[in-house]
């Protein structure tokens, strides 16, 4: 499969993995697919260049919960591109958490059936 393929599909199975999670989550919203679309690449922008320097600076209390820690770190990377972008938005922290976890287990589910 040529890459950009494989890049168009992966972004296309981020997008819906979001949208799930927006039905899933009640304090989760996003406004339509396309919203999505643009929310996938923005968190991806944000987990390549922000989530480093989020997990070096919580790696102690990161270690000291067993890795739970990285949901919180997730969560945070969902609020901030929430607050940049219309269309896609969270209510509350614990939406947050709850919105990570479950954006974690469907991107996961996704992407090993359709990639």
């Amino acid at each position: 499969m040529e890459w950009w393929i494989y890049l168009i599909l992966h972004w296309i199975v981020s997008a819906l993995a979001l949208g799930i999670t927006a039905f899933l989550t009640p304090g989760f919203r996003v406004r339509g697919f396309f919203t999505a679309m643009i929310a996938t690449l923005l968190l991806a922008a944000a987990n390549y260049f922000i989530r480093p320097f989020l997990i070096f600076l919580a790696l102690p209390i990161t270690v000291i919960t067993l890795g739970a820690f990285i949901f919180v770190i997730d969560a945070i990377i969902l609020r901030l591109c929430a607050a940049v972008l219309s269309g896609f938005e969270i209510t509350g922290w614990i939406w947050a958490i709850m919105g990570a976890i479950i954006l974690s287990v469907t991107s996961g589910m996704l992407h090993f059936l359709f990639i």
